[in-house]
């Protein structure tokens, strides 16, 4: 197991020598920029006493307290295991009785296992006598006794109009219920350390209606005491998100307790995640946005099962879109590639949405997280520890089922970036709330991008960047509204290599707008990049290279740029458009966990069906342009 020293993002961008690549204008208007700057006139490390802390998490882990993590038995980690591997300490993996340890340890997490059948192979295995009191539940243990994945898949639902089985209606005893929960909130107050490392306390509400996803993990800011006044919801409960949305409601006006719901793989919808329609098929209104909204800040646009931004034939235009995609649903049935499936064109029908009826149900900022069910927080390539617990080695992984759930096919990642006060539960937690985040595919890439009408050239390479860009603009997850005089925004963006990790590429802007007549754009803005490259006559720009090692799964920071910083101008802007804008961070290319594992078995990469190579990445959360 690889084990790297950790120091944290602050002190790393100090120590390590940030020379700035010249950070080129691309198609944008040509504002007067600097040229190759002196390496510390811009040093990230040295703030302003205005700006926010960078902190990294995962919204998405799961424990072997899932039904669908436990798996041949006890291969993945306790949940006392997760906390203490999320926070850097050194564990014993379950299966392998190996060391592992995180890398660099994270700021929070959300351990998010899944409501339904919350613990209940834990139940089965301590022969708990509410469970075994039904004949139900004396079934389940013995099914479980002879083959525990066959087992715990009689506690599944996907038919949202079926009543409970009678499997589930022994394991649904509130008794049980109220065990597994005050589990789960007793580990997160365990490990919760405002000021050093925060545990929310949450859960995966996993609708999957005909096998669609319309998974959402939800999470609270809130105590332990306020959180046992009531019990997480689940599939068995309801498949309808306006159901979700109407129990967060009421919780909080009895509790008092705040919650936010994360929507994640979207791309397992076939469009159902971000459709036009309510759940009875009615077209969105007024109120059903407004109430989305209330609930729905964030969503997961990165994680192990794929990449939910956006698909090739969707955005024939980007050379980037095919990035980690998945070609298969949880359940039965064939995948289709339909516009509420992916963010990108999703944020385009909010616009459209909003235009027509008032409020835009779909302004939604972006995280990345693992959904790992290892119980392990693991979203490094060359430290990749699997997607489920029976995938950890890599012959277990290069004979696995590629086409729907096996880690061969996937790759580590992701992390949620969030620009927070404070590290604690409520800081934190309105930072989601603003959509003052954003998601990469593992690697920590710095990443700020503010609007505004009154930047000026060289603010870009400012040491008070981020306090120029609040006091003139507004951040990432922000509205901006039109200038008096109708002026384009300006978009005052950097970037910084993460310290441990590969150099940058290009940054890009990726904007979206509703034209008059209804129709809803894309373009892609390449307005950063490292090493010189123009853009061809089509205004295409070169690829940044490859330095990777086929043979001994190495690359080198000889090409790309530690730092990229611009501010650039829409050179099609029309005020009277709705508009958003995110950013797109690109790496320098490096190796994929499979040509690590290629290299470790002897095998011939070019001959095993999957990537040798991996452009990582970062997403901001958009900023929206309101006329």
């Amino acid at each position: 197991m690889t084990v790297k020293m950790y120091c944290s993002s602050l002190l790393a961008l100090a120590c390590s020598a940030l020379a700035l690549s010249a950070c080129e204008q691309s198609a944008g208007e040509q504002l007067e920029m600097p040229g190759s700057a002196d390496p510390q006139a811009s040093n990230y490390a040295s703030q302003s006493v205005e700006d926010r802390r960078l902190l990294w998490g995962d919204t998405h882990l799961h424990t072997r307290n899932s039904a669908d993590a436990y798996e041949n038995g006890l291969v993945n980690a306790d949940i006392d295991t997760a906390y203490r591997f999320a926070r850097g300490e050194t564990v014993l993996h379950p299966r392998l009785g190996t060391k592992v340890r995180i890398d660099r340890p994270l700021d929070f997490i959300v351990v998010a296992d899944h409501a339904e059948a919350l613990s209940i192979s834990q139940r089965l295995i301590e022969r708990n006598p509410i469970l075994l009191g039904t004949e139900a539940g004396k079934a389940l243990l013995a099914r479980f006794l002879e083959d525990p994945n066959a087992a715990l898949y009689t506690t599944q639902k996907f038919d949202p109009t079926a009543g409970n089985s009678p499997t589930i209606q022994a394991i649904q005893d509130p008794r049980l219920r109220q065990l597994a929960w005050d589990d789960q909130i007793d580990a997160a107050e365990r490990y919760n350390e405002p000021g050093k490392f925060t545990s929310f306390i949450g859960w995966e509400w996993s609708a999957t209606p005909g096998g669609l996803n319309l998974h959402r993990v939800v999470f609270t800011p809130t105590d332990g005491e306020t959180a046992r006044q009531f019990l997480p919801l689940s599939n068995y409960d309801t498949m309808r998100p306006e159901e979700l949305w109407q129990f967060l409601r009421q919780t909080q006006a009895r509790t008092g307790a705040e919650f936010l719901a994360i929507p994640h793989n979207s791309n397992f919808s076939n469009g159902l995640m971000f459709s036009r329609t309510d759940s009875d098929g009615n077209p969105i209104d007024a109120a059903y946005a407004r109430e989305r909204m209330t609930w729905e800040t964030v969503a997961e646009v990165t994680q192990y099962k794929g990449t939910s931004e956006t698909y090739p034939l969707l955005s024939p235009r980007d050379e980037f879109a095919g990035f980690e995609l998945r070609r298969a649903l949880l359940g039965p049935g064939e995948m289709t590639f339909e516009e509420g499936s992916f963010l990108r064109p999703s944020l385009g029908t909010g616009l459209d949405i909003g235009a027509r009826v008032g409020v835009n149900p779909f302004a939604l900022g972006m995280i990345g997280s693992t959904d790992s069910h290892t119980g392990f927080s693991s979203v490094e390539e060359d430290n990749f520890l699997g997607k489920s617990g029976s995938d950890i080695l890599p012959a277990e992984r290069v004979s696995g089922d590629t086409s729907r759930y096996g880690s061969w096919g996937m790759s580590a990642g992701g992390l949620a970036a969030v620009w927070a006060d404070r590290n604690d539960r409520q800081s934190i937690f309105q930072a989601f709330r603003r959509r003052e985040v954003y998601a990469t595919t593992g690697p920590r890439i710095r990443l700020r991008v503010f609007a505004g009408y009154g930047y000026e050239a060289g603010n870009e390479m400012a040491k008070d960047f981020a306090a120029i860009g609040y006091r003139h603009g507004v951040p990432m997850g922000g509205e901006l509204f039109a200038h008096a005089q109708g002026r384009a925004p300006l978009l005052l963006i950097r970037t910084v290599k993460d310290p441990d990790g590969a150099n940058l590429d290009r940054v890009q802007v990726v904007k979206g707008w509703r034209s008059a007549d209804g129709t809803i754009h894309e373009k892609i803005y390449d307005v950063a990049w490292s090493d010189a490259r123009k853009p061809g006559a089509d205004g295409k720009l070169p690829a940044v290279g490859n330095t990777v090692n086929l043979e001994t799964a190495r690359y080198t920071n000889a090409i790309g740029a530690a730092e990229l910083a611009t501010l650039w101008r829409d050179p099609d802007f029309d005020s009277a458009q709705p508009a958003y804008y995110y950013l797109r961070v690109l790496q320098i290319p490096t190796p994929r966990h499979n040509l690590y594992d290629a290299i470790a078995l002897g095998l011939d990469p070019a001959t095993l069906e999957q990537p040798a190579t991996i452009q990582e990445r970062a997403w901001s959360s958009p900023i929206w342009y309101r006329p």
